[in-house]
């Protein structure tokens, strides 16, 4: 039998693509796992699919085709933490939330720091619904002591380092981490806040904070890690890559260094873009609790601005998995966390794009191409001869965030129950349909 022209054909969606400048109706071919072409809709081009059979044929009449979104902070949590999450059911929710590729935080049980650890999560990923790019601690066991081999965890495909979770505090260990981050081309990602300004916080200081006699972490913490960061950065010529901005001094000097010409980027989290600090004391829902914490309005409007401006580069998850006996507890006494592969997507739509912050094309450049080209990730964009990672959204579906449909093992998110806009369809790997709602 003649092999099939096509693998697989999305036809009658709206092709959004801010790589490639691409964005108009049009359709999409896959052939061997990669992507054959893109053609505009045309009469001509609906007559040539007439030959092809109903299982080579996607319709995506009133949706939008996108590159599959990337997410480059994520917590699987395996090995060590399987009752949390694990690299398979992990995948299956980033699938689930549009997401064909992410990369997993070293904060692992044991974490890694070795080449072991990292040739055991690439293992666990072969047949994962989600490609898994691993980042390498900084430090040995996350101690900020001593360095890991940088060299040996690149060697095995570590496409940056972070000790997550973790600010750096030595500047003579941070110094040489981003030397020789800068000899093997990878950038250091930085959890940054100045710990002993933030030992023993719960959440973010401020009236909120004082009203409810809980120990808070101020803002500058984040605002001098930052900015010394920043200084090394600029000394060393190397990469730097700031996770999850929360505060208006943060990303002031983001934007500042980036002026200078400082190769320096960031993401922000959706709960940091849409929730404050107010919302802890209605409930003390422990899903809340996430580390850095909620700020205050004036910083959220700020991070918010970073984002719109460019200052702030991408937008991710920082999915934490964690189960409901952790989470059910005191407030102060939860571990720090929230899953958000899931619901991504639909907070972006919603709370960015239709307040008008966002246009899709703003959006999903910062969840595609953005996160491919700050960790030099392939993937990104519908360029010809690419894997054909695809994501297809129905912009304007209303859908409820329900528990018991998250194909995460963990549970706790604090958008249980939102009314959200927008949703996955269909999530395509490498020609592969491994999502389809």
């Amino acid at each position: 039998m003649a092999s099939r022209k096509y693998d697989l054909v999305i036809r009658g969606g709206r092709v959004i693509d801010p790589a490639l400048g691409f964005g108009s109706d049009a359709t999409v071919f896959i052939k061997d796992g990669t992507l054959a072409k893109i053609e505009p809709e045309s009469a001509a081009g609906r007559r040539s699919l007439k030959s092809l059979d109903k299982s080579q044929l996607i319709d995506a009449t009133g949706k939008l085709v996108v590159p599959g979104l990337i997410d480059i902070h994520v917590h699987l949590r395996e090995p060590g933490h399987e009752a949390e999450e694990t690299v398979e059911s992990g995948c299956r929710a980033a699938a689930a939330g549009g997401f064909t590729a992410v990369c997993c935080m070293p904060n692992t049980t044991p974490c890694i720091d070795n080449q072991e650890t990292v040739k055991f999560v690439q293992d666990r990923a072969q047949n994962a619904d989600a490609r898994v790019y691993v980042v390498g601690a900084i430090t040995k066991n996350l101690a900020g002591e001593q360095l890991s081999e940088i060299g040996d965890l690149v060697k095995m495909g570590a496409v940056a380092i972070t000790d997550d979770g973790h600010f750096l505090q030595n500047p003579e260990i941070m110094r040489r981490a981003l030397e020789y981050a800068r000899m093997f081309d990878i950038p250091v990602m930085q959890h940054a806040e100045d710990q002993y300004l933030t030992a023993g916080a719960v959440m973010n200081e401020s009236f909120q904070s004082a009203r409810l006699g809980m120990k808070g972490a101020p803002p500058v913490a984040e605002e001098i890690a930052v900015t010394r960061d920043i200084a090394l950065c600029r000394m060393t010529e190397s990469r730097l890559h700031i996770q999850h901005v929360t505060t208006r001094g943060a990303v002031e000097a983001i934007r500042q260094a980036k002026r200078e010409g400082v190769n320096v980027t960031a993401e922000v989290t959706p709960h940091h873009l849409i929730l404050t600090d107010e919302e802890i004391g209605r409930e003390f829902n422990t899903s809340l609790r996430v580390n850095p914490p909620l700020r205050s309005r004036r910083d959220r409007d700020a991070v918010i601005e970073g984002l719109v401006d460019g200052t702030i580069d991408c937008i991710a998850s920082d999915h934490a998995p964690h189960s409901i006996e952790e989470k059910d507890c005191e407030f102060d006494q939860a571990p720090p966390g929230m899953i958000g592969l899931e619901t991504t997507l639909g907070l972006v739509k919603t709370y960015l794009i239709d307040k008008g912050y966002l246009s899709w094309a703003d959006a999903v450049r910062k969840m595609t191409i953005n996160p491919a080209r700050i960790l030099n990730l392939k993937g990104g964009s519908l360029s010809r001869g690419a894997a054909a990672d695809v994501t297809i959204i129905d912009p304007d579906k209303k859908w409820t965030v329900k528990a018991d449909r998250f194909r995460s093992r963990s549970k706790n998110s604090p958008f249980v129950g939102w009314k959200l806009s927008g949703q996955v369809v269909t999530t395509i790997l490498g020609g592969r349909v491994v999502y389809d709602r």
